[in-house]
């Protein structure tokens, strides 16, 4: 019979590369996963600043006051009373980071939306199921989904900033 030290530490390897290539196998399916879920998010969280800055601006007809911040948002500056549009602050669900702020081009209404500042090509090519967002469909980066209160200036109308920290 011949030696057969070694062959446990041998069958024990192969295990070993058939679970790293199983493994690899289902890593792209599961970046998939998470990417789809954070554009979920994404749409959530930029309908949710959508709608807080509708009710911003529908708050006083007479005398509106523009939107010069999203903190404003947490807790209504003019108002006397303790007035919230929005629950929290959302950083942008792609990047980890801040929103690109889409302004009013006549400076009236301040802050009228934001924009992701993730160039990556998103999954989702069809709205039908959300209301109001019909522009997004066949946009190549998610910094092309716009969540604009009222009409959208358009990206090369629209003076676009970063939100300072």
């Amino acid at each position: 019979m011949l030696n057969q030290n070694g062959f446990t530490f041998l069958a024990a390897l192969m295990i070993v590369v058939i679970m790293g290539i199983m493994l690899g196998l289902t890593g792209q399916p599961w970046k998939t996963i998470m990417k789809r879920e954070r554009e979920q998010e994404l749409l959530f969280r930029g309908l949710q600043i959508r709608s807080a800055i509708a009710a911003w601006n529908a708050k006083s007809i007479r005398a509106p006051t523009p939107l010069n911040d999203l903190k404003d948002l947490l807790l209504d500056p003019t108002s006397l009373e303790k007035k919230k549009y929005l629950r929290r602050l959302y950083k942008d669900p792609m990047t980890g980071k801040e929103w690109t702020l889409i302004r009013d081009t006549t400076g009236v209404k301040g802050i009228i939306g934001v924009a992701s500042t993730s160039n990556d090509v998103p999954l989702k090519t069809s709205f039908s199921e959300y209301s109001g967002l019909d522009t997004f469909t066949d946009k190549k980066k998610y910094s092309e989904w716009r969540f604009v209160f009222g009409p959208d200036p358009g990206a090369n109308l629209a003076t676009v900033t970063p939100q300072s920290p």
